[in-house]
């Protein structure tokens, strides 16, 4: 009950008092309806990012970012808060001997794109220094574009100093450099951003077009309103098991014909521009994903790949 009070004094605070009217004559359900109207619109996000860098993303539970330039060979560790990105320090490293985005197994390419740390690795082959971040390469958007290869890591040099001058795709750097790494960042929080030339950078009405669209495309969802839904997906849309989006579409359909009544909570949003080779404004958006029916619960998370084009999105990937 002290928790509902307090929300209605936020409501009232930070909104408008004719909320107060909503809540006096319809009830806090009908002031919860409004509350999720705002967060469809895209002004509301635009307001909120008004004093927010977004240059690199945006976050609610990522706290580092990790970003390799292969071309500058360097990477950056950034500590992320809600309005700015701390530099916490820069090395210089090395990555594949081949330019370009990895596509195959043993190409000598470092990936292109947005991976999480998975397991850390210790008592390994001199070569690779004394320890290495496991990444999630490939990831959902790479296993759906038929990308191949694995094993992709951040290691360090060979403890003999005998130094060379690539890898086979792996990022590697300074041993000192690496430890003062590892003991910086809590894995779980943290992101790797893989670019080519530097990353090019998000704005705010990209990030505000896309929170916007995610509340949208939950409304669509919870409401079975099935043409709504498939509008934010892509003609050329693959999920992480494979099926297109025909597939997915007679799916969904078979789903949404119950009209279930639904509950769908997000939570712990990160957005994190994607660097790609398919000349696309195209991002990857992390969350938490509560989502119950009377007969079904999931708890756990939800990966889109998104692309921002004509100031709307389109999912090209789900995981």
């Amino acid at each position: 009950m002290k928790k509902t009070l307090l929300f209605l004094i936020l409501i009232i605070n930070t909104l408008t008092a004719d909320l107060v009217d909503v809540y006096r004559t319809e009830g806090l359900d009908a002031v919860k309806e409004e509350l999720e109207k705002e967060l469809m619109k895209k002004e509301y996000w635009q307001k909120y990012l008004a004093d927010k860098r977004v240059d690199y993303g945006y976050y609610e539970s990522r706290k580092y970012l990790i970003l390799t330039q292969k071309r500058r060979k360097e990477i950056t560790l950034f500590e992320v808060n809600r309005n700015s990105y701390n530099v916490l320090f820069k090395e210089d490293v090395i990555v594949g001997e081949k330019d370009g985005d990895k596509e195959d197994e043993g190409d000598l390419k470092t990936p292109i794109g947005v991976y999480d740390l998975t397991d850390k690795l210790t008592k390994l082959d001199q070569f690779y220094g004394p320890l290495a971040l496991v990444t999630s390469y490939p990831n959902t958007f790479d296993k759906v574009r038929d990308k191949k290869g694995s094993g992709i890591w951040i290691h360090g040099m060979p403890l003999n100093e005998e130094r060379e001058s690539f890898t086979k795709g792996c990022i590697a750097l300074d041993n000192t450099r690496l430890e003062e790494l590892d003991k910086s960042i809590d894995y779980d929080k943290s992101i790797l951003l893989i670019s080519d030339l530097a990353p090019r950078k998000a704005s705010r009405n990209e990030i505000s077009i896309i929170l916007s669209s995610i509340y949208k495309w939950r409304d669509a969802w919870k409401k079975s309103d099935l043409d709504e839904y498939l509008r934010f997906y892509s003609d050329s849309f693959k999920r992480h098991d494979g099926m297109d989006i025909e597939k997915f579409r007679k799916y969904k359909e078979r789903i949404f014909s119950k009209n279930e009544k639904k509950t769908i909570l997000f939570t712990n949003i990160n957005i994190v521009p994607y660097p790609n080779a398919l000349n696309k404004s195209m991002f990857k958006v992390i969350m938490d994903e509560d989502y119950k029916t009377k007969y079904y619960t999931f708890v756990g998370k939800k990966e889109l790949y998104i692309e921002v084009k004509d100031n709307q999105i389109k999912i090209l990937a789900e995981g």
